[in-house]
C-alpha cells in the first residue's frame, strides 16, 4: 500500500511538472497558472519524501544496498 502511494505521488509530481510546462509555454504573463502548479509540485515532493521517511522508519521499507 505505502509503495503504491509513493509511485502515485510520483505520477501526480511529473503530471504537474509537465502541466507547469504547458502554463510556461502557452499562458500570458498575467497568469497564476504557473505558480499554482509549482507549489503543487512542491507539495506533492514533500508528501513523497515524509512517505518514503516514514517507511523507512516503519520497516516497510528497507535498503538491500551492499555498502
Amino acid at each position: 500500500m505505502l509503495k503504491a502511494a509513493i509511485v502515485l505521488t510520483l505520477i501526480a509530481t511529473v503530471i504537474s511538472l509537465f502541466s507547469g510546462l504547458f502554463f510556461l509555454v502557452k499562458d500570458d504573463s498575467q497568469s497564476k497558472r504557473l505558480l499554482t502548479s509549482l507549489s503543487i509540485r512542491v507539495c506533492l515532493a514533500a508528501i513523497t519524501v515524509g512517505l518514503i521517511a516514514w517507511g523507512f522508519f516503519s520497516g516497510q521499507l528497507v535498503s538491500h544496498a551492499p555498502w
